[in-house]
C-alpha cells in the first residue's frame, strides 16, 4: 500500500481530480499525465473522492494523493471546496462525469483563483442516449451551464468536440482538442515482455486480438460474428480481453456459432501490449468512442489494424484510412473481409511522425498550455 497519503501538502504545482481510480482509459490517461508532470519537476496532488481502489499502487510515489474520505462521488464537493482553500493549487485538472461538473462547482464555491480545466473523454450525446439512468441523461443539462464557467474546455478529438458543441452549444473555440497521452515510454518495454500462452507459440494459427470493457459499446458481437466467417475461410483465433456485464453474453454468443475451441475471453490482464505485439491483427469493433487508446497503442507495437469508422476517433487516428482498414459501424461481412485482407499480407506502414501527436512528451506540452503551468 502506498504512503503517500495527505489531506495538504505545502506546495502543489497541479492537482488532478478523480472520484474513484478505476482501470478505464480516462484514470490511465490521469496517471500517464501525472507522471509526465513530476518528470518535469512539478509537484502534483492526485485528489481522490475515495481511495477505495486497486489501483493505487500505480500512482507515481512522487504523486501526492489527497483522499477526500466522501462515501460517493456527490458528497465530495464540501470536501473539495476544502481542499482548494486549504492549498489553493495554481491549477486543478478533472475528466469524467460528475467529476467534471463538482470541480467547477467547487471553485465557484471555494473562490479561488484555481484555474479548472476539465476533459470530455466520449462522445456524449452517444453516450447518454445509449443510458437509461436517468442521471446520466441529465449530463448533458449539466454541462450546457457548467461547462462555459470552467476555465478551459479540453475533448479528446475532433469529433467529440463537435458534438460537445451540437449538444451543449458550447462554441467550438472554447474547446480545445488534444490527443490522448497513449505513447509512453514503457509501452515498448512491455510490449517485448514474455508471454506465456499456447496460442502464441511458434506454428500455431494466426491470432486476432481485441482489447476492451465487456459491454454495449465496444460491440463484440459483431465481431464474434465476423470471426465466425473469417474461420470459415482460414484457420485463425479470437481473444478478446476485457471484463465486463456482456461477458455471459458473448460466452453464449460464441457457443452459438460453435467457436468455442477457437475464441478466448480471458478477462483483463496486465499488459496487453505483450499479447498486442504477438497477435496477426487488432481490432476495434466500437460502435462509438472518444478517441480509442487501444486503437494507438496496437499501432505503436506494430501490429496492422482494422477499425469500425465510428463517432469518433478511429478516422483521426488513421488518418481517413491511410495507416489502417476503416469498415462501417455493425457490418460483420465488412469486418471479415476487412480482417482476412490483413491477414493475407496486406498491410499499411505509418509514417515515423505520425504517432508523436499521441505520445506524452506531446500532450504534457499541450495540458500544461491549457492549465498555465511552468
Amino acid at each position: 500500500m502506498k504512503k503517500n497519503f495527505s489531506s495538504t501538502r505545502v506546495s502543489t504545482d497541479v492537482a488532478c481530480f478523480l472520484g474513484f481510480l478505476g482501470g478505464g482509459g480516462a484514470e490511465r490517461v490521469i496517471l500517464n499525465l501525472t507522471t509526465g508532470f513530476v518528470n518535469r519537476g512539478l509537484n502534483v496532488d492526485l485528489v481522490l473522492a475515495n481511495t477505495g481502489s486497486p489501483h493505487l499502487w500505480q500512482v507515481p510515489p512522487e504523486v501526492n494523493i489527497v483522499d477526500l474520505k466522501a462515501r460517493k462521488l456527490s458528497s465530495s464537493l464540501p470536501a473539495l471546496v476544502g481542499y482548494l482553500r486549504r492549498v489553493r493549487p495554481p491549477a486543478l485538472l478533472s475528466t469524467l462525469h460528475y467529476t467534471n461538473e463538482i470541480a467547477i462547482a467547487a471553485k465557484y464555491f471555494a473562490r479561488v483563483d484555481t484555474r479548472v480545466v476539465v476533459r470530455e473523454a466520449n462522445q456524449l450525446s452517444l453516450d447518454v442516449g445509449q443510458s437509461k439512468a436517468w442521471k446520466k441523461r441529465a449530463i448533458p443539462w449539466f454541462v450546457r451551464y457548467l461547462y462555459p464557467l470552467a476555465d478551459g474546455v479540453v475533448t479528446v478529438s475532433r469529433g467529440v468536440a463537435e458534438d460537445l458543441s451540437r449538444v451543449c452549444g458550447l462554441p467550438l473555440e472554447k474547446i480545445q482538442v488534444i490527443y490522448n497521452p497513449t505513447i509512453t515510454p514503457d509501452l515498448g518495454i512491455k510490449a517485448e515482455e514474455t508471454l506465456n500462452h499456447p496460442w502464441f507459440e511458434p506454428g500455431q494459427p494466426p491470432v486476432i486480438l481485441a482489447v476492451g470493457k465487456l459491454q454495449a459499446q465496444k460491440d463484440f458481437p459483431t465481431l464474434i460474428r465476423a470471426f465466425a466467417r473469417v474461420r470459415e475461410r482460414t484457420a485463425a483465433r479470437l481473444m478478446i480481453l476485457g471484463w465486463g456485464p456482456d461477458r455471459s453474453q458473448l460466452e453464449a454468443l460464441v457457443e452459438e456459432l460453435g467457436l468455442q475451441e477457437d475464441v478466448a475471453l480471458p478477462d483483463h490482464v496486465a499488459n496487453p501490449y505483450a499479447y498486442m505485439k504477438r497477435s496477426t491483427v487488432f481490432v476495434l469493433s466500437s460502435a462509438w468512442e472518444g478517441l480509442p487508446n487501444v486503437l494507438i497503442e496496437a499501432m505503436a507495437v506494430g501490429i496492422p489494424v482494422v477499425s469500425t469508422d465510428c463517432k469518433s476517433g478511429p478516422s483521426e487516428i488513421l488518418k481517413e484510412g491511410e495507416y489502417g482498414l476503416l469498415i462501417p459501424v455493425g457490418n460483420p461481412q465488412a469486418m471479415a473481409e476487412a480482417i482476412l485482407t490483413v491477414l493475407s499480407g496486406s498491410s499499411r506502414a505509418i509514417a515515423p511522425d505520425w504517432l508523436e501527436q499521441f505520445s506524452l512528451d506531446y500532450a504534457v506540452n499541450k495540458y500544461l498550455e491549457i492549465l498555465q503551468v511552468t
